[in-house]
């Protein structure tokens, strides 16, 4: 009898569906190591097809050069190979981001994700060679990140589609919120280069015009129902993946009432997950905020408890 040879998965089929923007839960001003397991945890075990830690989520802009790897690295150790890990690792100085990409390499990270240098405003230009020096540098599958609302600049369709070109330059995660934008991309680059949603409200549009899924704000509290919606539109189901971006598409606005994270870890907290603390310069919630996100929260209360109580 011949033996069947199952294909190893590509870096794109690695990189197709539902990741989190990891949380960074803080306690005392220190990271919550056991909470940070846990978290990822409840997001294994809710099925969810990948982790990105050190995102701007996971308040990676206020870390040291310790917590960033400590965190990188307790990720990958208790994700044990289960699901993907695409380690944050972008700055505005691309020397700092191949050193942060190399750490990353040797942890043992899928991918890592580079978001555009924000602050010095690069050119095009500057744009394509700042990434092509860290592909240049280090053997690790990126994930480039357009977020002008952070960054000041937007990465133009026509630089990500020449820096795909780049073999070890593997997807996007595109958020600059236009479907032009991303039909660009996903017509002129490479049948495997993979566009993410990096709005958890544009998943399903940005799926039907060629995206894969998405890098998740909203699936740190939901990651079951995000990994349904991106599972539904990827397998050309749009009536019902329409019906489930209705019914999450509340809570997904109400995820982004103050700063991010400050609203997805306030609904952590609610939800038993771990404490709502955030690094200054970000602030706690107003009580106007907190309402509307407590309000969002509610009908979503026992599908977590009983995925916590399942984990």
């Amino acid at each position: 009898m011949t033996a069947t040879t199952i294909p190893t998965p590509t870096i794109s089929e690695h990189l197709m569906g539902a990741f989190t923007a990891l949380i960074t839960p803080f306690r005392n001003g220190e990271i919550d190591d056991r909470a940070l397991r846990e978290l990822v945890e409840f997001q294994i075990g809710s099925g969810i097809d990948g982790l990105v830690p050190c995102g701007t989520t996971g308040e990676s802009a206020t870390m040291t050069e310790h917590e960033h790897a400590f965190v990188i690295e307790t990720v990958i150790d208790q994700t044990a190979g289960r699901v993907p890990v695409i380690a944050g690792t972008g700055t505005n100085s691309t020397r700092v981001t191949i050193e942060r990409t190399r750490h990353a390499l040797h942890a043992g990270a899928t991918a890592a994700l580079v978001v555009v240098p924000y602050y010095n405003k690069p050119t095009q230009e500057g744009l394509i060679a700042h990434y092509t020096a860290i592909a240049d540098a280090v053997e690790l599958p990126l994930v480039l990140y357009n977020v002008p609302g952070r960054t000041g600049i937007t990465m133009s369709g026509q630089t990500t589609i020449a820096l795909s070109q780049i073999p070890s330059i593997a997807a996007i995660k595109e958020a600059a919120g236009s479907l032009d934008l991303v039909t660009e991309i996903v017509n002129e680059t490479r049948d495997d280069f993979v566009v993410l949603s990096g709005d958890d409200s544009l998943t399903l549009p940005m799926i039907s015009v060629g995206a894969r899924g998405v890098i998740s704000v909203l699936s740190n509290i939901l990651p079951a129902e995000v990994t349904e919606l991106t599972r539904l539109a990827n397998a050309g189901l749009f009536t019902e993946a329409r019906r489930e971006h209705l019914r999450l598409f509340d809570v997904m606005r109400a995820m982004f009432v103050g700063n991010n994270p400050t609203a997805v870890k306030t609904a952590a907290e609610l939800l038993g997950l771990c404490s709502s603390e955030v690094r200054l310069p970000l602030t706690p919630l107003n009580e106007s905020q907190f309402r509307t996100v407590a309000q969002a929260v509610q009908p979503w209360m026992s599908a977590v408890s009983h995925a916590l109580a399942a984990d």
